[in-house]
């Protein structure tokens, strides 16, 4: 079997000292999948990515709006997920050189092609809300 490897960098400068942290993940070989659906929730499943998905997908959000957004959801945990979105390509996070730290979230192009899933869903809940 062949792992691929993720590398992730973070610099982070505190006066003139750099500190830099790298983390490798090793990726489940494609191979280990039974079907796509397993691919498709390897990405997306979970409590929380989906909730993400549908807050970033018409706009770009800071982290406390999002946080907002989904008021369940804590800290942490909206930081791993965004961290694993976008290690897979679906967010994009952008930072800007100010203090305080300003960082914004957005789906990236291939994100968006998660839509119609977000959107059959959100119709299905619709449809589930009012069988009750």
């Amino acid at each position: 079997m062949i792992y691929r490897q993720l590398t992730q960098v973070r610099i982070l400068k505190y006066d003139t000292d750099y500190f830099v942290s790298t983390e490798i993940k090793m990726l489940k070989p494609t191979s280990e999948y039974n079907c796509p659906v397993e691919a498709t929730l390897d990405v997306i499943g979970g409590k929380w990515r989906v909730l993400i998905l549908f807050w970033l997908q018409d706009q770009v959000w800071r982290f406390g709006e999002l946080r907002r957004r989904i008021p369940h959801i804590s800290e942490r945990m909206l930081t791993q997920q965004l961290r694993e979105l976008e290690e897979n390509g679906i967010v994009h996070r952008k930072v800007y050189p100010v203090v305080p730290p300003r960082v914004e979230y957005s789906l990236t192009p291939y994100g968006r092609t998660l839509r119609p899933i977000t959107d059959l869903m959100c119709a299905w809940g619709k449809k589930h809300l009012r069988r009750r």
